[in-house]
């Protein structure tokens, strides 16, 4: 009752505060900036969040939507409003002080941006020049805020100054810990864009320097911070740490980890965890260049490995302080060993086995739980990096005695063991024999379902794979699967847990999840069985939806819409699998999916799931679905409209093509709507530009399916394909040219669908006015030095498309470009998949011909 008091009461005031923001913003902001200047009042604080609320927000369009109302302030009134939190960032309450640089750093984040408050860090690299303590740790906070929220490129020429000031509060002179501790922090968040200063050895050195000393500090949190600005050193400047490595940080980073403060030694184990994510990357771009025939660009100093006397004796014996009562959700430092241990072993390879091997045939029969749980799980952290050659003899003996712990008395024990089972299954599945393992283990796996929830995730893991790789073991579809024999047992126990009305530790959406795989992956003697799990699963759809008026509360509506998903997907995956086996409860599973979407609330992520589930429909019944379609339609049509919910929109999209694709000539009738829609959605301001590629990719899909009835759509369609073509990227916005990317497979998919459509319909001389262009998009593409590997495949096969359309020499001098010749020869380069090299060959051919 007290807890819904202070909601209400907490809903009310957060109305109160929207309306007087909207009312009067510049007054709103004014008043609150003069609270939380007030040395007297006691709603300071209050007043300074409200304030910060203000001005910033975690959803983007509402961020740029505050941005506009603050700047519509006249600029003294706002100077005004800098000039007093900057003050009381020397306040005598630090707590203020604090909420002080969150406001700093939110006008800044909006300012800087456009060149407005150019001095707002030279302020506060003022304000450090002071004998004011509270004065000088604010003032950091605030600059490390700033640091966080701005981009790299803004900051980077103040760089020096920022560092300066950061790393002068951060020395161990300095007779404050907490103006320490701030400066540290500050440290931390301008790392990004401290590069050149870096790259200088005698700044370099200087910063290690107080970097490594701040590890040695009296107080803790000055010492986690420090690991912390270590941890992201390495990852941001690996190439840099040889000499401090031998230097400095393998000793201290090794005491780090043992370090009787938990915090510190997690984040000393978390440098090690960095060391083995920069060394793997490292080593998959050596094995990419290898296989292109090039040189890598980067080198590994092998520093894990070269560790592994010392860190690896010290991550076992972290492993095993686990506690009775810790909290499996809360990342502790066992947790964290294991999982650098798993990183080391991905680096180290073949060194980590005897030594983890050792260690666990001493300890997994220990009296005590900690070691045995600690020797299951090195055991299964060290299954994937060394060579499987290596690990097949030790995993094939261990495993009858991993079955057998499954039974053991400690739960945290059977969940670590369920695992273990599930990561050989993943990693090492040759040495499960079906006949002599398959029995003893899955039964084991049951029962541990039966079990407490906590271990149902990694019971449901372990079936997963199993199901997942022994479905590949060279099994004809006709034949019954090694799997098979266990169908029912197992989906009866899975079912059983889905039937609670708990989701504790995930139990139930585990177990849906596992039903999913199961079924994805059944061979087709189960059929039967699935067809009665079809039955139950729509039972328990229809009863979700009889019910769905009862429940009230947030979480309530939340858990019942996640129930609703879990269901639908084994539905998917039901139809996926057993194809037009579906058509006899085809009418029930589309009566009950069309009643999901009428009884969705609005923004209910369970229409996806249902449209996921009519596409698999679609597939399967192909022109047999049709008879659904004009129920259906209004649905698919809303979906397409709305455009704030863009995933939603987006998965409309493909369906558009699931159905054109599923009915062929049939769906002509439909697709004037069709097109108008998605036409009227390329032009809208509003929708997520990621739906965009998948619009231009379904005109292909149209035009595949109704092939010569597309001509009506044609001009416009390469109207507007033509406008898509001209949208570039900048060579330094990542984003926009990974979107550029997707933006022009789908105008080739376009491209290529309907090339092929009209040769279908035999009206491919329609596009003859358009090749030009075409083939200019083409060579644009192939000279774009950041095109996808996808891309040139996908360009390749519509050359490939247009030379087969154009056998008669129509376009002879087009494919007889210089550009064209050398694109095929790249295609089938050594350094290409063999997807590509296939595409390339064969449209070498078609070329061949059509230019003979």
């Amino acid at each position: 009752m007290a807890a819904d008091v202070y909601q209400l009461t907490r809903e009310t005031a957060t109305t109160q505060l929207e309306t007087a923001a909207s009312e009067d913003y510049k007054q709103y902001v004014v008043m609150l900036c003069q609270e939380l200047a007030n040395e007297q009042s006691q709603a300071r604080m209050a007043a300074g969040l409200a304030l910060k609320n203000a001005l910033t927000a975690r959803d983007s369009s509402r961020r740029e939507e505050m941005s506009q109302r603050w700047l519509s302030i006249d600029q003294d009134v706002r100077g005004q409003i800098k000039t007093l939190v900057l003050t009381t960032l020397g306040t005598s309450d630090v707590r203020s002080g604090v909420v002080s640089a969150q406001v700093v750093a939110a006008i800044a984040a909006i300012e800087l941006p456009i060149g407005q408050w150019t001095d707002v860090i030279h302020q506060m690299l003022q304000n450090l020049q002071t004998e004011n303590t509270n004065l000088k740790q604010c003032t950091l906070q605030a600059i490390g805020f700033v640091c966080e929220s701005i981009h790299r490129d803004i900051l980077t020429a103040q760089a020096n100054n920022i560092l300066t000031a950061v790393v002068q509060g951060a020395r161990k002179e300095e007779p404050s810990e907490a103006v320490r501790l701030a400066a540290i922090r500050a440290l931390y968040n301008s790392l990004e864009f401290v590069e050149e200063n870096f790259n200088r050895e005698g700044e370099r050195n200087y910063i290690m320097q107080v970097v490594c000393e701040a590890t040695q500090s009296t107080d803790v949190n000055v010492q986690i911070a420090a690991f912390e600005c270590l941890v992201r050193i390495m990852e941001y400047y690996y190439e840099k740490m040889p000499f401090y490595m031998q230097k400095a940080l393998f000793g201290l980073t090794v005491q780090g980890m043992k370090h009787e403060d938990e915090r510190v030694a997690k984040q000393a184990v978390e440098f090690w965890s960095t060391v083995c994510d920069q060394e793997i990357e490292y080593e998959n771009q050596r094995q990419e260049a290898l296989e292109n025939g090039e040189q890598a660009e980067v080198t590994s100093y092998y520093f894990a490995k070269a560790a592994l006397p010392e860190t690896l004796p010290t991550l076992l014996l972290l492993m095993t302080k686990q506690e009775e009562d810790d909290d499996e959700d809360d990342w502790n430092l066992p947790m964290a060993a294991g999982t650098c241990l798993s990183l080391t072993a991905q680096c180290a390879g073949d060194a980590c086995v005897a030594p983890v091997i050792a260690f666990v045939e001493a300890n997994i029969r220990h009296t005590e739980w900690q070691f045995r749980e600690a020797s299951v799980m090195a055991f299964g952290s060290i299954l994937e990096g060394p060579s499987p050659e290596l690990l097949v003899q030790p995993v094939s003996q261990a495993l009858p005695f991993l079955i057998e712990m499954m039974a053991d008395p400690v739960v945290k024990v059977k969940d670590t063991t369920a695992w273990t089972l599930g990561r050989i299954s993943q990693f090492l599945i040759e040495c499960i024999k079906p006949d002599v393992h398959l029995p003893a283990l899955i039964e084991a796996l049951v029962r541990g379902l039966g079990d407490s929830n906590r271990i149902v995730s990694n019971c449901c893991l372990s079936l997963m794979n199993l199901a997942e790789q022994l479905q590949g073991l060279d099994v004809e579809d006709t034949q019954p699967g090694p799997m098979s024999p266990y169908f029912d047992g197992i989906v009866t126990a899975l079912m059983a847990i889905t039937g609670r009305n708990t989701n504790e530790a995930f139990s139930r959406t585990s177990a849906y999840e596992c039903i999913s795989v199961m079924v994805s992956n059944a061979a087709k003697d189960t059929f039967p069985s699935i067809s009665l799990l079809t039955t139950s699963i729509l039972d328990r759809l229809e009863q979700s939806i009889s019910i769905q008026n009862q429940i009230v509360g947030v979480d309530e509506r939340n858990s019942h819409s996640e129930l609703q998903s879990n269901i639908c997907s084994v539905l998917t995956n039901v139809i996926r699998r057993v194809g037009g086996e579906i058509a006899p409860m085809a009418d029930r599973i589309m009566t009950v999916l069309l009643q999901l979407l009428s009884a969705a609330p609005k923004h209910s992520t369970i229409q996806e799931d249902v449209f996921l589930a009519i596409g698999a429909l679609t597939t399967a019944l192909e022109t047999e679905f049709a008879r659904y379609l004009e129920t259906f339609a209004p649905f698919l049509f809303s979906a397409l409209q709305n455009h704030e919910e863009y995933q939603l929109c987006s998965i409309a999209v493909g369906l558009i093509g699931d159905i054109c694709r599923s009915l062929g000539p049939q769906s002509a009738a439909y697709c004037d709507q069709f097109m108008n829609t998605l036409l009227q959605n390329l032009q809208s301001p509003v929708l997520h530009r990621n739906v965009k590629p998948a619009i231009l990719s379904c005109f292909g899909d149209i035009a595949l399916a109704i092939e010569g009835q597309f001509a009506n759509y044609l001009d416009v369609t390469m109207g507007v394909l033509a406008q898509a073509c001209n949208i570039r990227a900048s060579p330094t916005d990542y984003d926009m040219i990974d979107y550029v990317n997707q933006l022009r497979e789908g105008i080739v998919d376009a491209y290529v669908g309907i090339v092929q459509g009209l040769k279908a319909g035999e009206r491919s001389d329609m596009l003859l006015p358009h090749l030009a262009h075409v083939f200019e998009f083409l060579n644009t593409i192939f000279n774009d030095a950041d095109r996808s590997d996808p891309l040139l495949r996908s360009m390749i096969g519509l050359i490939g498309d247009l030379a087969g359309s154009f056998p008669g020499g129509q376009i002879k001098s087009l494919l007889l470009a210089e550009w064209v010749a050398v694109c095929l020869k790249e295609g089938r380069s050594r350094h290409q998949n063999t997807m590509t090299k296939e595409v390339a060959r064969w449209a070498k051919e078609m070329v061949k011909h059509a230019t003979a």
